[in-house]
C-alpha cells in the first residue's frame, strides 16, 4: 500500500517514509490537526526492500525535500539498548543478499559480484552523509542490517551477529539508504526497538511502547 499526504507551509520540507501506516499512525493523526501545519509529507511504501525501492524512487522523481526521514520499528542485537528506545541508524547493509556455499554463507561482496566500495557503498555499507541537519537528531548512532527474512533461529542469529556486528535489524533500511544516496537527497533512518533479535517469541515484544516512543520523537522533531 502506498499512502501519501502533504501538509505544507514554511520551514523545512520534510518527507517521512514508513513501511506501514501502523508504525506512524499517531503522527499521521497529529499532522491532520496540527496548527500551524508543518511542512511534512508522508509516504507509506509497503513492507520490504522491493516495495520501499519502488515507492520511494517513484516518489522522488517528482518531489524534492530538504530531508527524507525513514521511521519504523526494528529488532536489536544489542541487549544494552532498552526495548522502546529510539535510535539513529547511520549505516546499513545487506544481511542476506548472497549465497549459501554448503555450510558457509557468502555475501554479494564475497561472491565478487559487487565491490565493497562500488558507489554508493563504502566498505560494504550504505552510510548516511552527516550534515548540519542531522545535528537535530539527538539519538544514539547505530549500524543496521536489512534482511528479507527476519532472524528467528539461533544459527541465523549467530551468523548475522558475528558476520556483520550490526545493532539493528530491519526489512527496509538498506533499500532506503541506497535510493537516497543514488538520488542525492539528505536522509536519515530512525527506528524504535520493538524486540531483541532472538528465537521468535512475540510475547517478548514491546511493539506498543516502540510505536509510542517513535511517534513522540517524530512529533517533537517536527515541532523543532
Amino acid at each position: 500500500m502506498v499512502f501519501t499526504k502533504k501538509w505544507v507551509i514554511c520551514g523545512m520540507n520534510l518527507l517521512i517514509v514508513a513501511a506501514t501506516e501502523m508504525e506512524i499512525g499517531p503522527l499521521i493523526a497529529h499532522l491532520r490537526t496540527a496548527q500551524p501545519a508543518p511542512a511534512t509529507s508522508v509516504l507509506v511504501t509497503g513492507v520490504g526492500s522491493i516495495a520501499t525501492t519502488y515507492s520511494l524512487t517513484r516518489h522522488l522523481q517528482t518531489n524534492r525535500y530538504d530531508l527524507v526521514l525513514q521511521a519504523g520499528v526494528g529488532g536489536s542485537f544489542d541487549r544494552s539498548i532498552k526495548l522502546g528506545d529510539v535510535v539513529f541508524v547511520v549505516a546499513d547493509q545487506y544481511g542476506d543478499l548472497g549465497a549459501e556455499d554448503h555450510e558457509q554463507y557468502l555475501d554479494i561482496f564475497e561472491m565478487g559480484l559487487l565491490g565493497t566500495d562500488a558507489a554508493p557503498h563504502k566498505d560494504g555499507k550504505l552510510h548516511t552523509p552527516l550534515s548540519a541537519v542531522h545535528e537535530r537528531i539527538e539519538l544514539p548512532h547505530v549500524s543496521g542490517i536489512t534482511v528479507n527474512t527476519v532472524s528467528g533461529s539461533e544459527p541465523t542469529i549467530k551468523l548475522r551477529s558475528e558476520k556483520y556486528k550490526a545493532t539493528v535489524e530491519s526489512m527496509e533500511g538498506a533499500a532506503f539508504h541506497y535510493v537516497c544516496l543514488r538520488e542525492g537527497v539528505a536522509f536519515a533512518q530512525v527506528r524504535a526497538i520493538s524486540n531483541y533479535v532472538m528465537p521468535r517469541d512475540k510475547s517478548q515484544w514491546q511493539m506498543k511502547d516502540a510505536i509510542y516512543n517513535l511517534n513522540n520523537w517524530l512529533m517533537d522533531f517536527i515541532k523543532e
